[in-house]
């Protein structure tokens, strides 16, 4: 093994001892994701929330995820931005962690068209399940997942990667959950191929406690372009 896969080796095992255990980031999540924290929500129309239909369902599916082959998982590389063509979301994106208080991090709310991959797990495009977070709105409009409930099944996500590769996902799911009741494991837990997870505040509003819950968009890799 010549000296650069060492150290590649070396540097990838680093990166998965900084990941997070998905048991850690689920019970983040039943606290509330700092997103939600900052959501305004004092619009005439709030955000869209998921239809029933659009839940995912991993027994049924009619996309183009059952027809072709799903390309080789990618190595890591840093994400750079996210494209969601069906709501024209095309913004970049920085990497956020968890933050002092435990909470996972989210990018500043004054810059209404940005989002954060999270570190703490693979990036899009690796095996496993890379996540993806942003604001729903702030306190002078609608921000970067504002639409995300308005996402339907076979929708694309694509993510620029730092080593210019782009993954596109293909979604099958979309569902809002309650913070006080998220199903971490089923969205967090690896399926063993590449998937994404795009997450905004959703659900009820109110002054005092602000979202009570989260929209989840769940996407599997189709493309490496």
């Amino acid at each position: 093994m010549s000296a650069s896969e060492l150290s590649e080796l070396a540097e990838e095992e680093e990166r998965q001892k900084k990941r997070a255990p998905w048991g850690v980031i689920a019970l983040v999540l039943l606290t509330g994701l700092a997103l939600i924290r900052n959501g305004s929500g004092e619009f005439d129309v709030g955000p869209p929330q998921p239809a029933t239909a659009a839940a995912a369902d991993a027994r049924t599916s009619h996309s183009t995820i059952d027809k072709a082959p799903a390309p080789a998982p990618l190595p890591y590389s840093v994400a750079d931005r996210i494209r969601i063509p069906a709501i024209r979301v095309d913004a970049p994106v920085m990497p956020v962690g968890l933050d002092a208080d435990g909470w996972v991090g989210a990018p500043p709310p004054e810059d209404p068209n940005l989002a954060g991959w999270f570190t703490g797990a693979v990036s899009p495009g690796e095996k496993g399940t890379a996540v993806v977070v942003g604001h729903v709105d702030n306190k002078m409009g609608p921000a970067v997942f504002y639409g995300l409930g308005a996402l339907k099944k076979g929708n694309r996500v694509e993510v620029e990667r730092q080593d210019g590769k782009t993954a596109v996902f293909e979604i099958y799911g979309i569902e809002v959950f309650e913070k006080s009741n998220f199903p971490g494991d089923r969205v967090y837990g690896s399926k063993g191929t590449p998937e994404l997870r795009v997450i905004t505040c959703g659900g009820g509003f109110s002054k005092q406690h602000g979202y009570d819950g989260n929209v989840v968009v769940f996407a599997r890799l189709v493309e490496v372009r």
